[in-house]
């Protein structure tokens, strides 16, 4: 069968495989240009993506908007952006493995679709659930990773930014520029 995003947000609407499906507004599959050569992937949507079913809004997507435009170049339109869980978490807590994992395959399915040649991973969740690894954001920050071919980029959640003053979205711009110059370059 050939997938089509189409076909992926069909199946995200319908998916009631954890528990999050019974206490969600509306699935948030994720929004932007299909394919693209970046892709920025989240935590889980929070209570305002919820009721609009879009990807980082509030005072994060408007950080995330801006550091977009301001870092790369580029709208919001021209990248895709989505979330490791496409379901909000009661009371904007982690995702649980066993949600997180009810959802790879719709993860797995966006990755291929959109068949980026850079991800930024945005805060501890996504970064842990994507690279697989139990060390601190702090320590895997700074350094690229390859996930079959595409390069991928820890960085902070745009919220942990906006609570941690200047030294931490500082370090968010540092990120966002290296995807910048990794996709000015043509590489990988």
């Amino acid at each position: 069968m050939v997938d089509s995003l189409d076909l992926l947000i069909r199946d995200a609407r319908a998916c009631q495989d954890c528990a999050l499906a019974a206490t969600r507004t509306q699935v948030v599959v994720g929004e932007g240009c299909v394919p693209s050569d970046l892709m920025i992937i989240g935590e889980g949507p929070g209570a305002r993506e919820d009721e609009l079913g879009r990807p980082f809004v509030g005072r994060s997507g408007r950080l995330l908007d801006r550091l977009i435009e301001e870092e790369l170049g580029r709208t919001r339109g021209q990248t895709y952006i989505a979330n490791v869980v496409k379901c909000r978490p009661p009371n904007n807590r982690d995702p649980r493995p066993e949600e997180m994992d009810a959802c790879a395959s719709l993860l797995e399915r966006q990755l291929m679709l959109v068949a980026p040649r850079v991800v930024l991973l945005l805060g501890r969740v996504a970064v842990s659930r994507v690279l697989r690894s139990k060390a601190s954001l702090g320590s895997l920050r700074g350094r690229l990773y390859d996930l079959d071919g595409v390069v991928v980029i820890p960085t902070y959640h745009p919220a942990f930014a906006l609570r941690g003053g200047a030294a931490r979205l500082t370090e968010m711009r540092v990120d966002f520029a290296r995807a910048h110059l990794l996709l000015e370059e043509g590489r990988p």
